[in-house]
């Protein structure tokens, strides 16, 4: 049987657990509720800007290009004969001066048939002195005559059928005896032009024939960059003309095996009046002078490697009164993002010219404007900007 005391105790306990549930239920009905207040803040954007700025402006355009000999021939000869004689210097990688003896044919045949080509001429010019001398004797015999003779008939008996042939036969042998010292001469062959010696195809011993293939040899006094650019850009650039303005300047790169900064000097020589098959973009030569660095001026100067692959850097037509910007602050379109009384603008503007680095502008934004250079991730027309210190 429950006490006194464990009745107690029992009565207490349910007594607090009922003040404790109905202590939770007031605080559960009386929360405070959270509200969303409708009024908001907008705060600018933070941005950088740059000033536009107006001047007369040199656009560069840039291309890419293959090295090219100006002058390239396979060498041959134009008579045969056995190779008695190969100078030193025609060997490849070896550089020759125009003229130089480059190899020698045995002359012997020549040299003969040279003396026979001189006796002929002799002989023929001694029938002509004779045939002369036949003349005056026929002169004296018809002024004998005292008759009147056709005209027709007059040359006959004057011989001068004999002295047409006879003469005809001096220009004969004089053309055969030319012939004969040209054939002599073309014993030995020279070099057409300053060349680098590319290959050799013969040796001592070898028997020649016209036509064969001696060696291959490349002008050394200026090469071709052969380049390609966009139609819409030739307006820009300075061809060369002969007897008046020279070429636009361009500079010449060889990124893969040239110090970094250093380019040789060439000048914008043709286009070439065809378009690439694969790229359909003009085709142009850039005429690069003294490639192999011979010369004192140039010496210096690294070499151009024919065949070699290169950058170009093409100096365009002057664009005056232009404004130019950096080509990544172009945005779509062609707009520009334009900070002004404190809120974004975005400006439509003309776009005379595109260059890897700049765009150069006609129209649309004035010298002096401030175009936001930062990138945004929200770009409203009005939208308020700020910049860096600036308390507003």
């Amino acid at each position: 049987m429950m006490t006194f005391r464990g009745k107690l105790t029992l009565l207490l306990c349910g007594i607090i657990g009922f003040l404790t549930a109905g202590a939770l239920l007031l605080i559960f009905t009386t929360e405070p509720t959270a509200t969303r207040s409708g009024a908001t803040r907008t705060t600018p954007m933070l941005v950088d800007v740059t000033k536009a700025e107006s001047g007369t402006w040199r656009p560069v355009l840039h291309a890419t290009g293959t090295v090219v000999p100006e002058r390239e021939i396979n060498l041959g000869p134009r008579v045969g004969g056995a190779i008695l004689e190969v100078a030193e210097t025609f060997t490849p990688g070896a550089v020759v001066e125009k003229g130089e003896r480059l190899l020698q044919i045995d002359p012997a045949d020549y040299e003969t048939a040279l003396q026979s080509r001189r006796s002929d001429l002799r002989e023929a010019e001694a029938e002509l002195d004779l045939e002369l001398g036949r003349q005056i004797v026929a002169e004296k015999d018809y002024a004998m005559l005292e008759d009147d003779l056709s005209a027709e008939n007059r040359q006959r008996v004057l011989r001068q059928p004999q002295l047409n042939i006879a003469r005809s036969r001096v220009e004969a042998s004089e053309a055969a005896l030319r012939r004969a010292e040209l054939d002599l001469e073309r014993t030995t062959i020279r070099a057409p032009f300053d060349a680098l010696i590319l290959s050799r195809d013969v040796n001592l011993g070898s028997l020649v024939s016209p036509g064969d293939l001696l060696g291959h040899l490349l002008g050394i006094r200026s090469y071709w960059v052969e380049t390609t650019l966009a139609l819409s850009k030739l307006s820009w650039i300075q061809f060369a003309e002969k007897g008046r303005a020279e070429g636009s300047r361009a500079q010449i790169r060889n990124r893969s095996s040239w110090p970094e900064g250093v380019v040789r000097e060439g000048r914008m020589d043709r286009f070439i009046g065809a378009l690439d098959d694969r790229t359909r973009m003009a085709r142009l030569l850039v005429r690069v002078e003294d490639p192999l660095a011979l010369d004192e001026a140039s010496k210096d100067l690294p070499e151009l490697v024919a065949g070699s692959y290169v950058e170009v850097a093409i100096e365009g037509r002057p664009l005056a009164e232009s404004i130019r910007l950096e080509r990544d602050l172009l945005r779509m379109n062609d707009t520009v993002w334009v900070m002004k009384d404190g809120t974004l603008e975005i400006r439509e503007v003309e776009v005379i010219l595109r260059d890897r680095d700049h765009a150069y502008i006609g129209s649309g934004l004035e010298a002096g404007e401030r175009v936001v250079v930062t990138n945004l991730a929200t770009v409203v027309e009005g939208a308020p900007l700020r910049l860096d210190g600036d308390d507003s």
